[in-house]
């Protein structure tokens, strides 16, 4: 049985089709091939031109058809990585030969993926695109690592943020404010420039005591997570060797993976609890 066929089982209908000279933008989620949804599945089993990004699990890759062309088109901080002018004329290009492409990118296209960007252009140069979202890892990975995203009594909200400019970058964060609305702040990509970003939090007048943890590789068998305080983290992260990919928390919601740590739970599948610091 083929896998569209399996999915029409699950789902009780035909999956959505992807048609040739279409691109279909999509999330792979956080990691592990267990996060993905079903209809990034089908749009993975219907690929001739997938065209990925450097995070996503070669069991992932692997559900593609063996004639589909596969693209490398990662882009990792600090390391030689494809423009994103060439992302989009290669998707261009493989829609406009017909073929059925799948732009595949970890989390959740539109959450710090240039989903958005792609989505434009390509509608831009007249090719039908679709939106396949995906678990995104500052929620899900977070959740993994038993870090809740919200928590009744803790937190009334929750911010989703880039780490990646730091201050006196042109389009850096207004971290004080951030500091003042006194809910957890969830990171991306921000693993290297994290001292820079907790010292700015500190001047903002965030307690050095507010609890604060990152998660690296979330969701895989290589799932690592410290758990510390915005004053002691980089230290910790550091103390760890933990390194990118990685999500970084900040706010009381922490506690209760140190909390959760004492308390008798079973790892989720291929996940098994990692080295963490603890708070102070």
């Amino acid at each position: 049985m083929n896998r569209l066929v399996m999915l029409e089982a699950l789902l009780g209908h035909r999956p959505p089709v992807l048609p040739p000279g279409h691109v279909w933008l999509v999330g792979a989620g956080p990691g592990d091939p267990g996060q993905l949804t079903l209809d990034a599945v089908a749009a993975i089993a219907q690929a001739e031109a997938l065209v990925h990004d450097d995070l996503v699990d070669p069991r992932i890759l692997a559900l593609a058809p063996e004639s589909a062309t596969r693209l490398f088109m990662g882009k990792r901080g600090g390391r030689p990585s494809a423009r994103q002018a060439d992302i989009i004329a290669a998707l261009i290009r493989e829609a406009r030969l017909g073929r059925r492409v799948v732009r595949l990118k970890g989390g959740d296209p539109f959450v710090f993926g240039r989903g958005a960007e792609e989505a434009l252009a390509l509608a831009d140069a007249g090719i039908p695109c679709r939106i396949v979202p995906g678990l995104t890892a500052g929620l899900a990975g977070l959740a993994a690592a038993g870090i809740p995203a919200t928590q009744r009594g803790v937190n009334q909200a929750v911010v989703l943020a880039t780490g990646h400019a730091a201050a006196g970058a042109e389009d850096a964060l207004d971290w004080a404010a951030l500091a003042r609305l006194g809910q957890p702040l969830v990171l991306y990509m921000a693993m290297r420039r994290l001292p820079e970003v907790a010292a700015a939090l500190l001047r903002g007048g965030l307690p050095p005591g507010t609890p604060a943890a990152a998660v690296a590789e979330a969701t895989t068998p290589r799932q690592r997570k410290v758990v510390s305080t915005l004053g002691n983290i980089v230290d910790a992260v550091r103390r760890a060797g933990l390194a990118a990919p990685a999500i970084v928390v900040i706010g009381g919601v922490v506690a209760t993976a140190a909390a959760l740590a004492q308390r008798p739970m079973a790892d989720s599948p291929g996940q098994p609890g990692g080295p963490e610091a603890g708070l102070g």
